[in-house]
């Protein structure tokens, strides 16, 4: 061995040192060394089992690689003090020991860009409560663990750090150890990327990927803990993740995608928590959760592009399942839930592009959905037999073969639910099913509304059913409970004879039966005030000729090819959403709340009911909160018209970056979405609503039509003015008449003009100075408190 391979500097600040030397072996130098010292490396290969016992520093003089560890048999590198090394290479062939091991509570060493390329047991060990810190290094161990994490106390930190081959898992973390890992790379496994296991073990993964493993992705057992935050599972041969024995995983931000197994297979009462994350591209599927005691949850979660025929979530064998605000599209079939204590709960989710079943319920299983909304499937919601059930609250279907079957005794309780656009049955209830459905609505569908065979004993109250093509609804046998249901294929004045028009009278003349299974308990559409009593009342309003004649012709068309389609024809596609635009107080918001009654009263809008809101109503202060508040808006109007004034406000002139756009931008989507639920009504001055209109490419193309409402005549503000006498009992005399018609006719009309609003507000003051005026009269008669004269007119401005 040539002489002087290592130099021996003195850093440390002792004065009793000996001077700094060379050796000809790295033990004969780390055994002269002091804590402090820097131990410098001449490049070559050293045959000799190294231990690092002092806090030194350990470093290549011709840089990294240039320095080689590698002994005939055992150990190459123990360190057991907080040493520095850096850019060493570490080999090593002995598979009973590490290559690299750091042991004991005083260890806390730094490695720094070193590399394991070895086949040993271990590629690097942790044990004996050590904790260091790795930064940039690499370690290939295809005979052996890659990373091995052993005992209470023991912690480690990697950093920028490689896995690149093991034969075994690439980081195992065993008996209560804890890993701390960012911007890491674990492939080439085998058994798992990462293996967590035994009571307090632990690993938290950030920015972290791991890929190409002949095993899992994540394996946790025995009770360890896992999180990963914004890291990449993919290209595995088994689960993305498993878990089992109590374990849990949390993943935020994170992707876990390209698997011909499970994303997630959960057993034996652990638990895994999903946020903000992705899975797609899956061969069985996205989460298994099988046992008693297991638990899933994912919020704000997308779930897609199945590569097999299985369903995308399963729950089964008493385990339980939670989503939020989750996508799920592009399956075979969705949710499966099985088995008696088997539930699965999901508020605020998509499913869309489903083939088969979106949620399938068997087994005594039950669901809980809230807010969720089901399109593109082949059946929306399946409960299958005894026992299945559930609560589902304001979810829709739509675009389905058959929106809900109900079969064998299962017994769900449905509310304030839609069905819409089926290519069969809205609702099939058959062999024994039962089912509770209140205040639902089923329309625009090919076959049936509600479809009842078998005289099964579904309790139907305040349901509607409108444009189905066979029927609204369809009892073969009696059994139905049916209170306060509506549908517009029913009479308004039934006959028996007329009852239940269309195939179900052919149906009722064939059994006999049909009769007396829903006498007229099915009442006709409108369920509120006749359309023609709404009108009246919008004829009522004072001027506003040409927006009486623009609501007109909308209510004719949408007439007109409501009772087309009842006779087969086709009917024009209409955009019901309306621009009304005009100064305040011309009664805009008025002839929406009409219109929205109109509406509902031809069964198009299942309320009718007016959802006014603003600006402020809708634009967060943070990003994410305005499109948050938009939804609940338009959530509260389904079934209703949602009117905006000052739209304008949502797209000002020198706003870029203001987040009145992204309100825009989700009222455009939602208005796609749910096309036939809510009627939007977007209100403010002529020139700003232009603006409005150019804000988002697709803003002009929802909005059919704009209505203008002009500004009140001095004449239309008088009559205003003489309906609020009426209303509140006072008179006004000819002359107050007269004064007032001069007064609205000097009124400035600038942007500050109220229109209506201006009339009501003279009213106001003249009811205010009357009163004045007659207080002080000893015995005022029946006239005197109800004449307005000319003095109780609002003084004038002064110029």
């Amino acid at each position: 061995m040539a002489e002087h391979r290592v130099r021996v500097t003195q850093d440390s600040a002792s004065r009793w040192r000996r001077r700094a030397g060379e050796y000809d072996t790295l033990t004969e130098a780390l055994a002269a060394a002091e804590p402090g010292d820097t131990v410098t490396v001449q490049s070559g290969t050293f045959r000799e089992n190294v231990v690092v016992d002092k806090a030194v520093t350990i470093v290549p003089a011709q840089g990294p690689g240039t320095v080689r560890i590698d002994p005939p048999g055992g150990v190459p590198l123990t360190v057991t003090a907080s040493a520095t090394v850096l850019d060493l290479v570490i080999e090593g062939s002995d598979r009973s020991s590490p290559a690299v091991l750091v042991s004991g509570a005083d260890a806390a060493p730094s490695f720094t860009g070193c590399r394991v390329e070895t086949r040993s047991a271990a590629g690097v060990e942790v044990t004996d409560g050590a904790r260091p810190t790795l930064k940039g290094c690499v370690v290939a161990n295809p005979d052996g663990l890659g990373l091995r994490l052993r005992g209470p106390g023991t912690a480690a930190a990697f950093e920028d750090c490689e896995v690149s081959e093991a034969g075994q898992a690439g980081l195992a973390v065993l008996g209560g150890a804890t890993a701390a890992l960012e911007r890491c790379r674990v492939h080439h496994a085998s058994g798992a990327g990462v293996l967590l296991s035994d009571p307090g073990s632990a690993a938290e993964l950030t920015g972290c990927e791991i890929y190409e493993i002949r095993g899992s992705g994540v394996q946790a057992e025995a009770q360890a803990a896992g999180r990963l935050v914004d890291c990449d599972i993919h290209r595995v041969t088994g689960n993305g993740l498993t878990l089992d024995g109590e374990a849990e995983l949390v993943l935020t931000g994170c992707r876990v995608h390209d698997l011909p197994e499970n994303a997630a297979d959960l057993r034996g009462r652990a638990r895994l928590s999903l946020a903000n994350s992705t899975v797609r591209d899956f061969g069985r599927g996205a989460l298994s959760v099988w046992d008693q005691g297991t638990e899933a949850s994912a919020e704000s979660c997308e779930i897609h592009g199945s590569n097999g025929e299985y369903p995308a979530l399963w729950v089964s064998d008493g385990a339980r399942l939670t989503l939020t605000d989750c996508a799920l599209h592009d399956l075979p079939d969705a949710l499966f839930v099985l088995d008696r204590d088997s539930a699965a709960v999901a508020e605020g989710c998509s499913f869309s592009r489903i083939r088969s079943s979106a949620v399938s319920v068997s087994g005594g299983a039950t669901v809980t959905l809230s807010g969720c909304r089901v399109q593109e499937a082949g059946t929306g919601l399946w409960f299958r037999d005894h026992g299945s059930g559930g609560l589902l609250t304001k979810c829709e279907i739509s675009d389905v073969a058959t929106g809900v079957i109900v079969t064998k005794g299962a017994d769900p309780v449905f509310r304030d639910c839609t069905v819409r656009a089926g290519s069969d049955a809205g609702v099939y209830v058959s062999a024994q099913g039962r089912g509770t459905f209140e205040d639902c609505r089923v329309s625009h569908g090919k076959g049936f509304g509600f479809h009842i065979i078998d005289g099964c004993r579904t309790v139907l109250t305040r349901c509607r059913a409108e444009q189905n093509e066979r029927a609204g609804f369809e009892f073969s046998e009696p059994g139905p409970v049916v209170e306060g249901c509506t549908s517009d294929d029913v009479a308004a004045t039934p006959s028996p004879a007329t009852e239940i028009p269309g195939p179900r009278a052919q149906l009722a003349a064939a059994t006999g039966s049909l009769a007396s299974a829903a006498p007229a308990v099915i009442g006709p559409i409108p369920d509120c005030r006749p359309a023609d009593e709404a009108l009246a009342e919008l004829d009522g309003l004072v001027g506003l000729a040409t927006v009486k004649q623009e609501v007109r012709t909308l209510i004719d068309l949408i007439s007109v090819g409501r009772r087309r389609r009842q006779a087969g024809l086709k009917a024009p596609s209409l955009r019901r959403h309306l621009v009304f635009t005009g100064a305040p107080g011309t009664g805009k918001t008025t002839v929406a709340r009409l219109y929205g009654e109109i509406l509902a009263s031809l069964g198009v809008l299942q309320r009718g009911h007016l959802v006014e809101v603003a600006r402020v109503d809708l634009v967060g202060e943070h990003i994410g909160s305005t499109a948050i508040r938009t939804a609940a808006a338009f959530d509260r109007a389904r079934g209703g018209v949602l009117f905006i004034d000052e739209a304008y406000a949502l797209a000002p002139e020198d706003g870029a970056r203001d987040f009145g756009r992204e309100a825009i931008d989700t009222l455009v989507k939602l208005m796609e979405d749910h096309r036939d639920e809510v009627v939007v009504i977007v209100a403010g001055y002529t020139t700003e609503m232009e603006r409005f209109l150019g804000a988002n490419p697709g803003v002009s193309s929802r909005f059919s039509r704009t209505v203008t409402f002009p500004d009140y005549t001095a004449e239309e503000l008088l009559e205003i003015a003489r309906a609020q006498c009426a209303e509140h009992e006072y008179a006004l005399a000819d002359t107050t008449a007269l004064a007032l018609l001069e007064h609205f006719a000097g009124i400035e009309r600038g942007p500050t003009f109220g229109n209506g609003r201006t009339a009501r507000q003279v009213f106001e003051t003249m009811v205010e100075r009357h009163a004045m005026r007659v207080a002080q009269l000893d015995d005022p008669s029946t006239e005197d408190l109800q004449l307005l004269v000319p003095t109780d007119l609002p003084a004038p401005r002064l110029p």
